[in-house]
C-alpha cells in the first residue's frame, strides 16, 4: 500500500506516522505542504499531527489553505481514503472534509497521556479489524481536542454511522477528557472514505511503549 503523509510547518508526527506504516509493510512518502499534486498510485493520504503554523488563528485554520490541501480535497472527492490524526483531524474539519469543529479543551489544559476509547462503528476501512464496543488504549496529546457539532449534526452523524470512537475508561464507561460532544474521539464522513480522530494510533504500535492497539487500527486500511 502506498501512503502519502502531509507535512506542514509545525507538523511533528510525520516521522512517527511514516514509521508506523512502514512497520506494516507500506511504502510511504512525505508530502510537503507546497506540493499541489498527489502521486497517482496513492492508496491513503494521512494528515499527520502536530501544530501546523503554530496553531495560530485556530488549529488547522491556516493549513487548510496550503496548496497540498486542494490535492487532498480532490483526492477525497474522488473516493480516495484520507486519515487525519490530531492536528490532521482539525485540518480536515477546517477543510470541510469532515463535519464539526475542534475547540479548546474544556479545562484549558494540554493533555498528554494514554486514554481508553470505545469502538462505536466497524463498518469502515479504518476499524474493520475490531468489533463494536471493543476497548483500546491510545495516547492523546492535544490542547484543542474538544469536538463540537450542533444537535442536528450530531443526529446526522449517528444516522449515517459516522461516529467511530468515544472516550471511555477501561470498563467502557464514558470518561470524557476534553469536553467533546457525546465524548466523541473520532468520526468519518458520510461516504466513509475520510476519517479523523484526536488520539494518536501511530504512537501505539508496540506494547513496550504502552500499547499496540494503534497497530490494529492502521492495519484496517490494509484489509479495506
Amino acid at each position: 500500500m502506498n501512503v502519502g503523509i502531509v507535512q506542514f510547518p509545525g507538523t511533528n508526527c510525520e516521522y512517527d506516522t511514516r514509521y508506523a506504516f512502514e512497520q506494516l509493510g507500506c511504502t510511504t512518502q512525505i508530502l510537503w505542504h507546497k506540493n499541489d499534486t498527489v502521486a497517482a498510485n496513492t492508496d491513503l493520504l494521512v494528515v499527520a499531527g502536530g501544530f501546523s503554523y503554530g496553531d495560530y488563528l485556530r488549529s488547522g485554520a491556516i493549513a487548510r489553505f496550503s496548496p497540498i490541501m486542494q490535492a487532498v480535497i480532490d483526492f477525497a472527492h474522488k473516493g480516495g481514503k484520507v486519515l487525519g490524526i490530531c492536528n490532521g483531524f482539525q485540518v480536515l474539519t477546517e477543510s470541510r472534509l469532515l463535519p464539526g469543529a475542534l475547540k479548546r479543551n474544556e479545562h484549558l489544559h494540554f493533555l498528554s497521556r494514554h486514554h481508553h476509547l470505545q469502538v462505536v462503528s466497524t463498518d469502515n476501512a479504518f476499524l474493520n479489524r475490531f468489533t463494536c464496543n471493543d476497548i483500546v488504549n491510545i495516547p492523546i496529546a492535544h490542547h484543542d481536542g474538544n469536538y463540537y457539532i450542533d444537535e442536528a449534526g450530531l443526529r446526522s452523524l449517528y444516522d449515517n454511522d459516522q461516529v467511530l470512537l468515544r472516550y471511555c475508561d477501561a470498563q467502557g464507561n464514558i470518561a470524557n477528557p476534553n469536553g467533546s460532544v457525546d465524548a466523541i474521539a473520532g468520526i468519518c464522513n458520510a461516504q466513509k472514505n475520510v476519517f479523523g480522530l484526536m488520539p494518536h494510533p501511530e504512537r501505539a504500535m508496540e506494547s513496550i511503549l504502552g500499547s499496540s492497539d494503534g497497530k490494529r487500527m492502521l492495519e484496517g486500511f490494509l484489509n479495506a
